[in-house]
């Protein structure tokens, strides 16, 4: 199967049926761009990597192999962490990704995330010499998922067969995932402007640690919480109030203010080297596992998550 380059930037979806549909839909893609001089990445779950590198044989020596799982845990890091990093690797030459950022046993807290990022990617890539197939489990994922995936790719491959997508559309489904996020109800909370930045940066250090942070991830979500305290004042109003709290194995750490994030890629977009500063919300997404976030007109929330 070849893909067409018609713009810069290809963006197809690719629904399989199995194992078998699975690799034929995915190893003639890797071997074309391979014998195409382009670079090839494959980020997908670490079960797939090593199907797609049995059916490669010797060819899989010349691909980059990334466990999305891992790599891609959180949504919000994949623009920048996965896919900008191998296509700006390479920026003389034409890429080749494969992508899979969703799979079955992704959450519904998670997904809203997810179905964003697809949406992004066209923009984020717009432009761009480069091809990403995003592969989608059409037996083990919902039907609202498969939906979403022809709004959020301008290009379908079903059963063998390439069409564009009669409902793309990627700017409402970003739209339609700005949900309200609703804090919990017995989450304790703590007002902040600027005078209190290191006594908010303290409690969401002492809340997090009752339940039962620790090391390396503690002084994660301690650098996570003053890079969105400061930014509230900053840039939200001048204060802010932040709450934390225990949910299903993670410590989750939510700030709310007055300011309105505009930029959806904002904290997916890698900075420029020479930039002074703005790489506070790209820091919050690279150290958590999930981020969620609600903006508009009358203030914004993001809330962060952490595994225990």
């Amino acid at each position: 199967m070849t893909t067409p380059i018609v713009e810069p930037f290809v963006h197809p979806a690719l629904f399989y049926r199995g194992e078998d549909e699975y690799v034929d839909g995915t190893v003639p893609f890797i071997r074309d761009g391979l014998e195409a001089g382009e670079p090839v990445a494959v980020a997908v779950p670490g079960p797939k990597l090593g199907v797609l590198q049995e059916a490669l044989g010797g060819a899989a020596a010349d691909v980059r192999f990334i466990d999305m799982t891992q790599a891609g845990r959180n949504p919000g890091r994949i623009i920048p962490r996965v896919l900008r990093v191998f296509a700006d690797a390479h920026p003389t030459t034409r890429v080749r990704i494969i992508g899979e950022p969703i799979w079955p046993d992704r959450s519904g807290v998670e997904y809203p995330a997810c179905a964003q990022h697809e949406a992004l990617i066209n923009s984020a890539f717009e432009g761009r010499d480069a091809t990403i197939l995003c592969p989608y489990d059409a037996e083990g994922l919902s039907e609202q998922v498969l939906t979403d995936a022809y709004a959020t790719h301008p290009l379908v491959i079903s059963g063998g067969r390439q069409q564009s997508s009669p409902s793309y559309a990627p700017e409402r489904v970003v739209e339609r995932y700005n949900e309200p996020l609703t804090a919990a109800e017995a989450a304790e909370g703590y007002v902040f402007g600027a005078g209190e930045l290191p006594m908010a940066r303290h409690f969401v250090v002492e809340r997090a640690a009752g339940f039962g942070l620790a090391g390396v991830r503690l002084e994660d979500l301690a650098l996570v919480a003053a890079e969105l305290t400061t930014n509230s004042v900053v840039h939200g109003g001048g204060s802010g109030t932040v709450h934390v709290w225990a949910e299903d194995g993670q410590v989750v750490c939510e700030v709310r203010d007055r300011g309105y994030l505009k930029d959806p890629l904002a904290g997916r977009r890698p900075s420029p080297p020479a930039q002074v500063g703005g790489r506070g919300l790209l820091l919050v997404n690279f150290l958590t596992d999930l981020v969620r976030v609600h903006t508009g007109p009358d203030g914004t929330v993001i809330r962060c998550y952490v595994d225990v």
